[in-house]
């Protein structure tokens, strides 16, 4: 009985924390990047958060983990993030992946795969690799609709209006 409380007790945490990536997604699209938020926690305390800017920055590595694991290691004084957890509103990317690992980060929780990218064992299982020297807990799932849902409306948006834009420059050819 006291598995099952610690597990619902868990997924209610989990589902808090997914929540506040997802506002933070929101600060990432309103700059018109892709809509993933990230926030690393300790002791059920923010250690630090973040969203893309890879568009706006021109910067590949501009991913919302990167920068949460940057700014992590600036406040805890320390690149290795040991017992924390990072939520982020989508799989990790192996670039993440790899940065993850090598910052020891306990355990990672994101809501939607990436079925293209992903590094948490949708494509790709960096994050709990046999041969590497780290393996990080993950909980995927979290809130996968909302999250899902924020990124494909992004997507679609986008597609919209490059078309547009075609049929506009076409016009005026």
């Amino acid at each position: 009985m006291e598995k099952i409380n610690a597990a619902v007790e868990q997924a209610l945490i989990d589902k808090k924390w997914m929540k506040h990536a997802l506002l933070l997604a929101d600060k990432a699209a309103a700059l018109d990047e892709i809509p993933v938020g990230a926030v690393l926690v300790k002791d059920e305390q923010i250690v630090a958060e973040g969203w893309n800017i890879s568009i706006a920055n021109h910067d590949a590595c501009g991913h919302a983990e990167i920068r949460v694991l940057r700014e992590g290691g600036q406040v805890l004084k320390n690149y290795r993030l040991i017992d924390c957890t990072l939520y982020v509103t989508l799989e990790p990317c192996p670039m993440c992946a790899g940065a993850l690992v090598h910052a020891r980060v306990k355990r990672v929780v994101y809501g939607a795969g990436d079925y293209k990218t992903g590094a948490g064992g949708s494509v790709f299982n960096l994050l709990c690799h046999d041969k590497l020297n780290h393996k990080i807990d993950v909980t995927a799932g979290v809130l996968a609709e909302q999250c899902a849902e924020k990124i494909s409306a992004f997507f679609k948006r986008r597609r919209k209006e490059k078309k547009q834009l075609k049929k506009l420059q076409s016009n005026q050819a």
